[in-house]
């Protein structure tokens, strides 16, 4: 059995409060978490201050190793400027190591030259201020067709072009690696994992999209053993958090339990 380290997204139990959810992660033994900003009625849409999380965050003993996410990051003017100050600032006061960048998804910005010139647009805006807080910038590629940044080469590519390297690193998603069709990953770069399993036999990947995402078990058609023992034989030695997005999976009565159980079959198998 080999020694992975697990994180948890807050979007694996969305109806707990920060509170009971970082009680739930010391329960699985579990040190890391991921804290969202797209939850409604918790922190931090709730005006939960920053210095309450971390306060919280330090009394279960925990790391938050990101704030999920800025949206749009790669559609950089003055609103997204802002949102960026906001949240990086979040981020620091409450401890984060790092804040989730996602590029824009609703099918616009896709041509070569435009897709690029924005990635780089916004790199270089967000550098600075990243670096002037002490927060990493997690750049999350989405395998989604209409996605403005589907690939982790081309995010690589401007990364290391930039000499950016100590600012920003990647976000391999297990779903999203699966559905970009993208061989190659980047264990050096990568600065943590996100895993989430499909088990419907009958969508096609095509049509994959996030309600299917459910905690990983023997029924998983995205391979995240495989991917997962690819990138620990890689060098890769950081978190792997769950974050699955199924209504079933955030319906559930003992999220902790079936947690447990997904923990259990990743650590016999990977």
């Amino acid at each position: 059995m080999s020694s992975i380290r697990f994180a948890l997204n807050h979007m694996s139990t969305p109806a707990l409060s920060v509170e009971s959810f970082f009680a739930a992660a010391k329960s699985l033994g579990i040190d890391s978490v991921e804290i969202r900003n797209d939850l409604a009625s918790n922190a931090i849409l709730d005006g939960t201050p920053a210095a309450a999380v971390k306060e919280l965050a330090a009394r279960y003993g925990l790391t938050i190793i990101s704030i999920n996410a800025l949206q749009r990051f790669n559609e950089w003017n003055e609103a997204r400027a802002k949102e960026a100050a906001e949240l990086i600032g979040y981020a620091r006061d409450c401890g984060a190591k790092a804040l989730v960048l996602v590029p824009v998804n609703d099918g616009s910005g896709r041509e070569p030259e435009v897709r690029k010139q924005n990635l780089v647009t916004a790199l270089t805006a967000l550098k600075p201020m990243l670096d002037a807080a002490g927060i990493i910038g997690l750049v999350e590629p989405l395998g989604f067709e209409i996605c403005s940044l589907r690939s982790k080469t081309e995010a690589a590519a401007a990364i290391e072009n930039l000499g950016a390297q100590s600012t920003f690193r990647l976000v391999h998603d297990t779903f999203h690696h699966h559905l970009a069709g993208e061989a190659a990953t980047f264990p050096d770069l990568t600065g943590l994992v996100h895993i989430s399993g499909v088990s419907d036999a009958a969508v096609s990947v095509s049509d994959m999209r996030d309600p299917h995402r459910v905690l990983v078990d023997a029924g998983d058609r995205l391979d995240n053993v495989g991917q997962m023992r690819a990138l620990v034989s890689a060098g890769y030695a950081g978190p792997f958090s769950f974050e699955p997005f199924a209504p079933e999976v955030h319906a559930l009565k003992e999220p902790v339990e079936a947690l447990k159980e997904s923990m259990a079959y990743l650590a016999a198998h990977v």
